[in-house]
């Protein structure tokens, strides 16, 4: 019996908003990184997302690993982005104002 080895591309698609993603699940590679570097294994990965599958994440890891600049680059590309919407968000949506209603409609109910 001969054992073929053939490449395979790592388990990640793109979805529409361009954020990559483990594919066949809603778990972005943010995720498997962030929970990864401090120390998360492979199987308590796959234990707290159940979408995931124990050979695809090891995959993720293996990509991330070997791609480490290119995909710190993203990471730091989807950071600025969060940070950008943030911003957006706070101007268009004041938290104190809002806040300052809630709690005047807290104090109409009381």
């Amino acid at each position: 019996m001969n054992l073929t080895i053939t490449p395979e591309p790592p388990p990640l698609v793109v979805n529409p908003d361009h954020v990559i993603l483990v594919r066949g699940t809603r778990v972005p590679l943010d995720t498997i990184v962030f929970e990864f570097k401090p120390g998360a294994t492979v199987e308590g990965l796959v234990e707290q997302y159940s979408s995931l599958d124990l050979a695809d994440v090891y995959a993720v890891i293996s990509y991330y690993l070997r791609h480490q600049s290119d995909v710190g680059a993203y990471l730091q590309q989807r950071q600025q982005t969060a940070e950008k919407v943030r911003t957006e968000n706070e101007h268009r949506f004041p938290s104190k104002e809002l806040h300052d209603l809630l709690l005047a409609q807290r104090q109409l109910r009381t």
